[in-house]
């Protein structure tokens, strides 16, 4: 190798580490730059979840103990039969009043027919009754104007028997005349006597028709009653919803033999479901009734349905257990309770009459006063049109 190749070589080698020297302060100034903004994103993100939370977060209380419940009606026969029709099927939307099922009513319409029979007999006695009492008092009225015949007769007779006793006694008439006059003023009074008598027991017997006609008229209460329960089993037969709602745990056939009071199906009214929150009992410090809830469903994911706090129970859930524990005897734990909370979707909800009793929730309360959230709304209002400038 020559001197000039030699000087060639170096000069090459000073180049390349001219060149290469710079290199390694950008890349420090790289990753510093790098540091410095995950160090601002990081503290962006700490700035904004601690102005979340103490703006909004702080008030929110959420479970995921929650379930949906409604008011299930429970459809039950009044009257024991066999189902000769069944009208809906399962899961079918219903209105109230709608005819669910029937039950067969030829034997009911016959206790009906015999009722209405029992009810036209006993108005036939009660007439019977209330006509005799009429020829009653018909009977009295012609005994009292027998009595005032009978009287009339018996002063004639006195006045006949006074003369014709005077006559005998002063020779002037005989004695025949006399006797026989005294005996026609006797009879005269026991006419009297026995007329009278005979009024006496026309009266009484008044009162005799009037308790048959009082016993009459409680037969047919009695009987019109039976009428009317005949009436009301007869449209037992036929079985209609009690509320809006949706059919389920149908459980008839036609053909079955139902006794009253078994249950037949259920109607769910899907419209007026609720949800129900069992949070821990340090969760509701300053939960109320009215208060907004957002709730979230297993179902409908990403989806938000809003609603309110209807009301919290009267008890932890321990309390209504079939036999709630004792905490006065052995060793004690203590353990934190659940509150049930009603939570409500507000009206014209998308989600109302789709969620389900029994699916699964994760609601969120927003304890936040009133007036906080009217105040915080109020500074967003007027920073708008600053921001938007």
């Amino acid at each position: 190798m020559t001197k000039h190749d030699v000087s060639v070589e170096i000069e090459t080698e000073t180049l390349a580490s001219e060149a290469e020297a710079p290199a390694v302060p950008k890349k420090g100034r790289r990753k510093k730059l790098l540091l410095v903004g995950a160090s601002l994103l990081v503290l962006a993100g700490v700035a904004y979840a601690g102005e979340w939370y103490w703006t909004a977060g702080r008030f929110e209380v959420s479970t995921d103990d929650a379930y949906v419940q409604a008011d299930n009606t429970t459809v039950a026969p009044k009257v024991s039969g066999y189902l000769d029709q069944v009208l809906v099927n399962d899961n079918e939307p219903v209105k109230t009043g709608q005819v669910l099922a029937h039950i067969d009513d030829r034997d009911f319409r016959t206790a009906v027919d015999q009722a209405k029979a029992n009810v036209a007999e006993a108005e036939a006695v009660i007439a019977d009754k209330q006509a005799a009492l009429v020829t009653q008092q018909s009977i009295i009225d012609a005994a009292k104007a027998t009595i005032a015949v009978d009287v009339a007769n018996q002063t004639f007779a006195e006045q006949d028997n006074a003369r014709y006793a005077a006559l005998a006694q002063t020779g002037a008439g005989s004695v025949q005349n006399a006797q026989q006059a005294a005996s026609r003023n006797a009879a005269t009074h026991a006419t009297v006597a026995r007329d009278t008598a005979a009024l006496a027991t026309a009266v009484k017997q008044i009162d005799t028709l009037k308790a048959e006609l009082a016993q009459a008229e409680a037969t047919l209460t009695q009987d019109q009653a039976a009428e009317h329960q005949a009436e009301l089993n007869l449209s037992y037969t036929t079985i209609v919803a009690a509320v809006d709602g949706t059919v389920g745990n149908r459980t008839l056939r036609v053909g079955q033999y139902v006794q009253a009071g078994t249950q037949l199906m259920a109607v769910v009214p899907l419209q007026a479901a609720y949800i129900v929150a069992n949070y821990k009992e340090t969760q509701l410090t300053h939960v109320q009734a009215g208060q907004p809830a957002d709730v979230e469903i297993d179902m409908f994911p990403g989806v938000v349905a809003h609603g309110h706090v209807d009301s919290l129970a009267p008890g932890s859930g321990q309390e209504f257990a079939l036999l709630p524990p004792d905490n006065a005897t052995g060793n004690f734990t203590k353990i934190v309770q659940r509150i049930p909370v009603k939570i409500v979707l507000d009206p014209g909800s998308p989600l109302a009459g789709q969620i389900r009793p029994g699916m699964s929730v994760e609601p969120t309360i927003v304890t936040k006063p009133q007036s906080s959230t009217k105040s915080t709304a109020t500074k967003s209002a007027a920073a708008e049109p600053a921001h938007a400038g």
